[in-house]
C-alpha cells in the first residue's frame, strides 16, 4: 500500500531534511512541503471535499510551524480530518511534550535529527491507524467531517454600540437564507444573547470547556436549538463561571462549530481576552462594530491596534460597521475608516431605536418587522459579508429572490444607489 504523506514545515533546513528522508521511505509517496498552519489546513479542507480517500494518510507537522502553535494545529486536524494520522517532529522529545502531543490527538512523535529507522516507524504506524479508521467512517462513525463553515466573529469598539443585536440579526439572516447557522456567546461574563432571543437553557459553552474531544454528539447535547432554527452556544449564567473558559477549549470549540454549521456567528463583546482573542484570530472575518461618535471611533482605533499588537488581526482584514449611522453627523465612514485604517462595511446601519424597542423589551428579536429600515440594513450588511445564500432565479420568476433576507437586502442596496 502506497504511504501518501505531506509535511508540514517552515524552515527550509528542516524541510530538505525531511523530504530527503521520506523520499527513502518504502512505499512512500511524499508531497511538496505545506510551509504555514493556514495552508495546511486550506489543503485539507479542499481534499476532504472531494473525498475522504483524498486525504494524506500521514501528516509530519514541524514544531515550529505557525502561526498557529503546533500543538494546537494537531489538536484541529485531529478533530476536522479524523481520518489524516499526524506525527509531530521536534528537538526536544521529553515525556511531558510527548504527553501533549498525544493528548492533542497525535499519533507519534519522532525526534530530530531525523533518523531513518524511527522516521518509518512511525509513518507506517500512524498510516496503519489511519487506514483503519477511514474503514470505521465508512461505516457511519460519529466524527466531523467535510471542509467546514465560515466563521465571523462580532466585536464592539465599546460598549453600548450594538454588538449582540447585530450579531443576533446576521444569525438569523443567515439562517433565513438556508444557511445552517449557529450562533456562539462568547462575552462570557455578560452576554445577552439568550435575552434577546428569549431562550432559558442550562446548558452553555462551559460544558465545552473541559472536554478534550467534542464529538458532534457532545456539540449537540451543549447546543440549544432555537425555534427559527439556529444553533444557540450561550454564555454561562453565572458570568465568574466564563473563566473556565481559555484559548484551548475557544479553539476546539470553534473548530467543532465550524465544522457542524455553515456560518458561526461568534459574539465576542467589548472585553478583550485570551478566549475572544483566539475566536478573533480564527475568524475568517472579524467585525468591529461602531457609533459615528469621538469616543466610539477612538476606542474603535485603540481595540484595532491592540488586536495588531497581539498579533491576532490585522487593521486591513478588520470589517468596521458603523451602526446608528446618520448624514447629519460629522463623523462619517470615510473618515472613520481613514482613522481606523480598517474596511468600513458599505452597508450603515440607520439609528431608529424606535424601530427595535419592542422586539428589545419583549426580548425577541425573531420577531422584529422586516419592514424595519435597521433590519433591513443589517441583513444587507449579511449578504455584503457572505454569509446570505442567493437561489438561483428560476425560469418563471428570473432575477427574483425568495425569502426576507434577500429582500431586505435588495432594499438596502435600492436605497444606496439612489
Amino acid at each position: 500500500m502506497t504511504t501518501r504523506i505531506l509535511p508540514v514545515v517552515g524552515e527550509t533546513d528542516a524541510a530538505r531534511s525531511i523530504t530527503t528522508l521520506l523520499s527513502q521511505l518504502p512505499d512512500a509517496e511524499p508531497a511538496g512541503p505545506v510551509g504555514d498552519s493556514t495552508t495546511l489546513i486550506d489543503t485539507l479542507a479542499r481534499l476532504a471535499a472531494e473525498s475522504i480517500d483524498e486525504l494524506p494518510e500521514v501528516v509530519l507537522v514541524h514544531e515550529r510551524i505557525g502561526p498557529v502553535p503546533a500543538l494546537e494545529l494537531i489538536r484541529e486536524v485531529a478533530l476536522r480530518f479524523p481520518a489524516v494520522g499526524v506525527v509531530l517532529v521536534t528537538t526536544d522529545p521529553s515525556p511531558g511534550l510527548f504527553s501533549a502531543a498525544m493528548d492533542s490527538g497525535a499519533r507519534g512523535l519522532v525526534s530530530m535529527p531525523l533518523s531513518y529507522e524511527e522516521l518509518a516507524q512511525r509513518v507506517q504506524a500512524a498510516a496503519a491507524w489511519s487506514v483503519g479508521v477511514r474503514r470505521h467512517l465508512g461505516q457511519g462513525a460519529d466524527v466531523f467531517t467535510g471542509p467546514g463553515g465560515t466563521v465571523i466573529t462580532v466585536s464592539g469598539a465599546k460598549g453600548g454600540v450594538g454588538t449582540t443585536l447585530t450579531a443576533v440579526q446576521l444569525a438569523l439572516a443567515a439562517k433565513a437564507s438556508g444557511m445552517n447557522t449557529a450562533l456562539a456567546d462568547l462575552d462570557l461574563q455578560s452576554g445577552d444573547i439568550a435575552s434577546y432571543l428569549d431562550v432559558q437553557f442550562r446548558r452553555s459553552i462551559v460544558d465545552l470547556a473541559s472536554i478534550q474531544d467534542i464529538s458532534p454528539r457532545v456539540l449537540q447535547d451543549a447546543v440549544f436549538i432555537h425555534p427559527t432554527g439556529l444553533g444557540l452556544l450561550l454564555a454561562p449564567g453565572e458570568g465568574e463561571r466564563g473563566e473556565e473558559i481559555n484559548e484551548r477549549s475557544v479553539r476546539q470549540i470553534v473548530s467543532a462549530l465550524r465544522n457542524r454549521y455553515d456560518v458561526v456567528v461568534v459574539d465576542c463583546g467589548t472585553q478583550m481576552n485570551s478566549a475572544n482573542a483566539a475566536a478573533i484570530e480564527m475568524a475568517d472575518t472579524t467585525v468591529l462594530l461602531t457609533t459615528p461618535d469621538v469616543v466610539s471611533v477612538r476606542a474603535a482605533k485603540r481595540m484595532v491596534r491592540l488586536w495588531d499588537r497581539l498579533q491576532i488581526r490585522k487593521a486591513e482584514e478588520t470589517v468596521t460597521v458603523v451602526n446608528r449611522h446618520t448624514r447629519s453627523t460629522e463623523i462619517q465612514p470615510p473618515l472613520i475608516e481613514r482613522i481606523t485604517g480598517t474596511r468600513v462595511a458599505k452597508v450603515t446601519i440607520p439609528a431608529n431605536f424606535k424601530e427595535l424597542q419592542a422586539s428589545v423589551d419583549a426580548g425577541r428579536m425573531q420577531d422584529l418587522e422586516a419592514k424595519s429600515t435597521v433590519k433591513q440594513a443589517m441583513w444587507g450588511l449579511a449578504g455584503e459579508l457572505g454569509l446570505v445564500k442567493i437561489p438561483e432565479p428560476t425560469e418563471k420568476k428570473q432575477g427574483k429572490f425568495k425569502g426576507e433576507a434577500d429582500r431586505g437586502s435588495i432594499r438596502v442596496r435600492r436605497g444606496r444607489s439612489k
